[in-house]
């Protein structure tokens, strides 16, 4: 590693930019470690670190050597682009040894062209806003290698009729398909397949573990090794995988897919027709239910609770609920459908495969109304005009120990925030890793004590009192007025953000942009070229987003983020801990809020030259024990509460010498 990262090492003979990192060649040392001894590690690796190289370069060497695929699993498809379009052609031009890399995407980001050569001549396309676009889509489609829709840049973001012409596995016939050889998604399987790097998202990760060993298979190809890059979304996202879900969406699929069946049987045609007029019917009265008890607000997420399907009646008995009624409605006309579809002979392709989503969709929503498994929590969500039913586990620890760290050789976690005041306990315990993990914590590159204050204001009344949003906004201005804007102003929830938006915005000279009224794409874009801006934000941009330079020199944090107590599956969560003898606030809710406020906090020192002040709004860090443990996981920077010494900041290097 040394040859490789050190000083006079092929990076730094190719890279003119390359710095040595002890923080890196550390790294990078560990991790061959736990592939050449078949261990799992956890790294927390501080900004600056170039943990990317540090575990590509080991991971290519066990993968040429011992000719083991390894997979690289990222927390967004902005990083898993990074690593195909940069670093790993980097290092296809400077390593000695040649190697071969692919990624995999979710299918939902690829054109299906069987699906594109139907929906020519299906109605599924009239009505839709952007369907002159169809044509330019149907024509790349053509001369397209990959498939990928990130190639059509120059159309919108979101493409009203995508999803009728996506490659996603419901619709996906397989083998059967006409368009199976030159389908994107059997080129993209060929060339993971022949590749040693494989570099996948979590979300293709975890779907793909969910499914191996069942009825449908596996996507990705088998692998000896992975590494996690921002691994604490690990847990969010293998309970969204390991659980049951059905949308309206779904329901609305089937439908129309209904409509296209090649099928010749006029019956059979007409008592289709008939089972999609009950399906229809009586799923918009589970949907509407669900609104009328309160629960599915929009963006809401409800816990669905016992009674609400099924209630004991006064006689004793177990009675269906208008809700439970609904839903025997609906389940009586799909199983209908089920029936027509098959009986029917020779059957085409495309009926098995409408047959399979009946029976998926009937047996996904069975396991939900039943609700009678306490290791699920079931829970609604509202999202835009669907409706989300869903039965996440409470703790996914044993499922990753028994189908994720038990069965591959080796798994590196990684990330810039996985530790809790210097330890892995809160990481290790919620994610079941086994004693046959290594830890790592590897320093940073940049120099916090030097260039960078965390402000902890003097005086501040307690969030949760009505004065706090005021004193906030206070001191939200006179920040904004030393760092001359160059700001991000964090919250941790979005009436927060808007609260203090409209009492900052007004008062301050700098121009104000808020989360909401643009693409975050376009408000980054935005602030990076407009001078002294300020942006307000809450959860999407506390994490994966990178300004280096001046541009934003403030980061202002407004409360400790403890996750919402009430969220569903928080709760459910709280009450498994406590269930079981523990602290769930200082086992669960303390920890993951260190976890989220270092990410927050990270987004101000990108680069070795940034400088700039750090401030929390929340008096619990100075009036709360627990607040000790938050001060002890934040880079070591100076504190103070004092405005005059966060202005030095600002000031020329000389004039802050003398």
């Amino acid at each position: 590693m040394e040859e490789i990262f050190g000083r006079g090492g092929l990076i730094s003979r190719a890279h003119p930019d390359y710095e040595y990192r002890p923080g890196q060649v550390e790294m990078a040392e560990a991790v061959l470690r736990a592939f050449e001894s078949r261990r799992h590690l956890v790294v927390e690796a501080g900004t600056g670190t170039g943990k990317t190289l540090a575990y590509l370069v080991p991971a290519i060497a066990a993968a040429t050597a011992r000719g083991g695929r390894v997979v690289i699993s990222t927390g967004t498809k902005n990083l898993q682009e990074q690593l195909m379009g940069k670093d790993i052609p980097f290092l296809q031009r400077v390593l000695p040894k040649k190697f071969s890399a692919a990624y995999m995407k979710g299918r939902n980001n690829y054109a299906c062209l069987q699906r594109i050569k139907r929906a020519e001549s299906s109605p599924i396309l009239d009505g839709l806003d952007d369907v002159d676009h169809f044509d330019q889509v149907k024509q790349w489609a053509r001369d397209s290698q990959t498939g990928d829709r990130a190639e059509l840049v120059e159309l919108p973001e979101n493409l009203s009729f995508w999803r009728h012409v996506d490659a996603r596995s419901e619709t996906c016939l397989g083998q059967k398909c006409p368009e199976y050889d030159p389908c994107f998604i059997t080129r993209m399987r060929q060339r993971a397949t022949d590749a040693d790097i494989i570099i996948v998202n979590h979300h293709l990760f975890f779907a793909d573990l969910a499914l191996r060993g069942g009825e449908y298979g596996q996507v990705i190809p088998d692998y000896s090794a992975v590494i996690f890059d921002e691994a604490h979304q690990i847990e969010d996202v293998a309970a969204e995988y390991f659980g049951a879900q059905v949308s309206s969406y779904q329901v609305e699929d089937i439908l129309r897919d209904l409509q296209t069946l090649p099928i010749n049987d006029a019956d059979a045609n007409r008592e289709l027709t008939k089972s999609a007029a009950r399906v229809s019917r009586f799923a918009e009265h589970l949907w509407l239910g669900f609104q009328q008890n309160g629960r599915g607000d929009e963006g809401s997420r409800a816990p669905i609770l016992p009674g609400t399907f099924a209630r004991k009646s006064a006689r004793g008995e177990i009675e269906p609920t208008p809700l439970g009624q609904a839903y025997l409605a609906l389940d009586g006309a799909l199983a209908r459908m089920d029936a027509t579809l098959d009986a029917l002979r020779e059957q085409p392709p495309e009926v098995d495969n409408l047959l399979r989503r009946v029976r998926e969709l009937r047996f996904q929503l069975e396991f939900i109304v039943a609700g009678d498994d306490k290791r699920f929590v079931y829970w609604l969500e509202r999202r835009g005009r669907g409706t989300f039913l869903r039965a996440s586990p409470i703790d996914v620890s044993t499922l990753l120990q028994d189908k994720l760290f038990d069965r591959v050789e080796t798994c590196v976690l990684t990330s810039a925030t996985l530790a809790s005041a210097g330890k892995f306990t809160f990481v290790r315990e919620r994610l079941g890793l086994t004693e046959k993990t290594d830890e790592l914590l590897a320093p940073g590159a940049y120099d916090y004590a030097r260039n960078t204050v965390l402000y902890l204001p003097p005086r501040m009344p307690d969030p949760r009192k009505p004065e706090w949003a005021d004193a906030a906004a206070d001191e939200i201005v006179n920040l904004l007025e030393v760092s001359r804007g160059r700001a991000f102003v964090l919250s941790t929830s979005l009436s927060g953000m808007r609260a203090l938006y409209e009492r900052v915005a007004p008062r301050v000279d700098f121009p104000c942009f808020v989360q909401g009224d643009a693409s975050k794409t376009y408000l980054l874009e935005k602030f990076r070229q407009t001078p002294h801006a300020v942006l307000f934000a809450t959860s999407s941009f506390w994490q994966g987003v990178d300004v280096r330079g001046e541009q934003l020199s403030c980061v202002v944090i407004d409360k400790l983020p403890f996750a919402v107590p009430t969220d569903p599956v928080v709760a459910a969560r709280l009450r498994f801990i406590e269930d079981a003898g523990g602290s769930s606030f200082y086992e669960y809710s303390v920890p993951q809020a260190i976890i989220s406020l270092k990410q927050g906090l990270g987004r101000l020192i990108r680069s070795a030259t940034d400088r700039g002040v750090l401030s929390v709004l929340d008096p619990r860090l100075r009036t709360q024990g627990y607040g000790r443990q938050f001060l002890a996981s934040l880079p070591p920077c100076r504190v103070t509460s004092d405005l005059e010494e966060v202005a030095r900041v600002f000031e020329p290097d000389e004039v802050a010498a003398r």
